[in-house]
């Protein structure tokens, strides 16, 4: 009933997992990840447990391939479950159970995985692939952005639409975006809203957040302000609305 994208940014290593489904709040359970460790998506009867268990394999170094062998060999349900991760090294691997609703399956390229069940057919992942591996010019949440959809224009999932998620994480175990829209009758048109209004502010003040890198961030409110009004006009005079 769902259909992803995990990848891994070669220009900046960000991970960022991005999914639409015909459910609700799609974001609070399938997209897991962290920065410098890697990316997972666990969709169709979703384990949570693959998320949380598959993030301290990714904390632990285990490659993709090692992690999907684990989490499914303890898992009776394995048949009814849909995976792909992305590893600290870009590597993919994915699995697609037995008993998931055609059209279901995966493709892959460098550093990306899409996997979708209960598609309207293959053309929605290859779509997905094909526009994220053609739109490299572009930001890396645009880049998403843009994957998913050519995913839905291709049909995406069959029984509708409701909820839609972009998140990534750059260097840092918190995602640096983390947008959701949990019901919407056009979700990705929403989401695509929220993406425009999260660079106006939200952004630039998670990165003035604290991190590992610097513990206390921005505590100015001043500078805090110059920071996300720079940022901003930086980002929309890049970023035109159409």
């Amino acid at each position: 009933m769902t259909w992803s994208i995990v990848a891994r940014d070669a220009a900046t290593g960000a991970y960022g997992v991005a999914v639409s489904t015909c459910a609700f709040a799609v974001g609070a359970r399938v997209p897991y990840g962290g920065g410098r460790i890697g990316a997972i998506a666990t969709q169709a009867f979703v384990n949570p447990l693959y998320g949380i268990d598959g993030l301290r394999l990714l904390q632990e170094g285990r490659s993709a391939v090692e992690i999907i062998a684990t989490l499914t060999a303890a898992d009776e349900g394995r048949a009814h479950r849909q995976l792909h991760v992305i590893d600290r090294d870009g590597k993919i691997a994915s699995h697609t159970g037995a008993a998931c609703i055609d059209w279901c399956g995966a493709v892959d390229g460098p550093q990306v995985s899409v996997a979708g069940n209960m598609l309207a057919g293959p053309e929605v992942v290859q779509q997905t692939l094909k526009a994220y591996i053609a739109s490299s010019a572009l930001d890396f949440d645009e880049r998403l952005l843009v994957a998913l959809e050519a995913g839905e224009k291709a049909g995406g999932d069959k029984r509708g639409k409701q909820s839609a998620a972009i998140r990534i994480w750059n260097g840092e175990p918190v995602p640096s975006i983390d947008i959701r829209v949990d019901d919407h009758t056009d979700p990705l048109t929403e989401l695509r809203r929220l993406w425009r209004v999260a660079h106006q502010r939200s952004v630039p003040f998670q990165q003035a957040s604290p991190s590992r890198g610097r513990p206390a961030g921005v505590t100015d409110r001043a500078e805090l302000d110059r920071l996300c009004t720079e940022y901003a006009a930086s980002w929309n005079s890049r970023h035109p609305e159409t």
